[in-house]
Order: C-alpha cells, then sequence, then structure tokens
C-alpha cells in the first residue's frame, strides 16, 4: 500500500507541470500576438478580469497621450473586449470612432498535442 500512496503523488506533479507548461505556452502565445502588431501601438490584452480593468487600462493610455488603442481577444473573451469598448466609447470617452475590426483564426496547441482554432477579435479606436 505504500508503494500506491508514493504513485499517486507522483502523478499529481506531472499534472502540475503540465499546467505550468500550459501556462508557459499562453504566455508564448501572448508574445507572439504582440510581436504581430506594429511598434508604437497601444495594445491591451483581454482575457479573464472584470471589464472596468481593461476599460481603465485603455483610459491609461488615451490619458497618456495615445490617439489609438487596439484591444485584443481570442475565444471566450471576445464578448469582454467588446463590452470594454462600448463602455469605454459611452461612459468614459466619448469621441472615441472605431478605426476597424478584424476577425481572425488562431490555431492553439492543446495540452493532448492536438490543435485547435480560436476565434480572434482585434478592435482599432482612435481619439477623434
Amino acid at each position: 500500500m505504500t508503494e500506491e500512496k508514493q504513485k499517486k503523488p507522483e502523478k499529481r506533479e506531472k499534472a502540475k507541470k503540465t499546467t505550468r507548461n500550459t501556462q508557459a505556452s499562453d504566455t508564448q502565445a501572448s508574445d507572439t500576438q504582440a510581436s504581430d502588431t506594429q511598434v508604437g501601438e497601444n495594445v491591451v490584452f483581454i482575457g479573464r478580469k472584470p471589464v472596468m480593468n481593461y476599460v481603465l487600462a485603455c483610459l491609461t493610455y488615451l490619458n497618456s497621450g495615445s490617439n489609438k488603442i487596439v484591444v485584443k481577444a481570442r475565444g471566450r473573451a471576445i464578448p469582454r473586449a467588446v463590452d470594454t469598448i462600448e463602455v469605454l466609447r459611452r461612459s468614459f470617452a466619448k469621441g472615441l470612432q472605431l478605426e476597424g475590426i478584424s476577425l481572425s483564426t488562431e490555431e492553439v496547441a492543446r495540452e493532448e498535442g492536438q490543435k485547435s482554432r480560436v476565434s480572434a477579435i482585434e478592435i482599432s479606436v482612435t481619439k477623434a
């Protein structure tokens, strides 16, 4: 029985290691996305945080003198990106204009080694 107990923690450690590896690959994926954008653009990547956090990030860019903001999101975060832009336009920075919306599909490697396709959106907004 002691051998079985010793094997179980090893499996848990392996599971933790794979989780850490996927987090590292997520970071690498966001680095790749950042390099795709032009130098000098202010890009806000949307994730799991509340909408107001991203609105605040956009406002920070606008108040620092930037005229253009690009909001990017993938998968389930796409509605949060749209909400961020709408809250920003309607409540905080009423002079913003949509410059463009770009939709795409990206391939992401899963833990099992399979590739899956994920929708992505890029919303560009400028000061009027």
